[in-house]
């Protein structure tokens, strides 16, 4: 139970630095950011193992979790203006 409530906490702090150094209003909620962090981590960490950064089983890092929500908010970004 408790590495659920970390894993949220940290997905907040990683959405929130995601939003914050990714350019641009991104009209988000709490809850959305928390998401946005959550999967930037899975993000991170499937792409750093496709690209054998990351060996099975090992997660991306915090770094890694940031970069990968700056890349989730540029394609939302991207899917936004697609859509319009």
């Amino acid at each position: 139970m408790f590495s659920l409530i970390g894993t949220l906490i940290i997905g907040f702090i990683v959405g929130l630095l995601g939003r914050w150094l990714h350019p641009g209003d991104d009209k988000m909620g709490i809850i959305l950011t928390t998401v946005l962090g959550i999967a930037g981590a899975f993000f991170a960490t499937f792409a750093g193992q496709a690209l054998h950064l990351y060996e099975p089983g090992q997660s991306a890092g915090f770094i890694g979790a940031v970069i990968g929500a700056i890349v989730l908010l540029v394609l939302v970004g991207v899917i936004r203006k697609a859509v319009k």
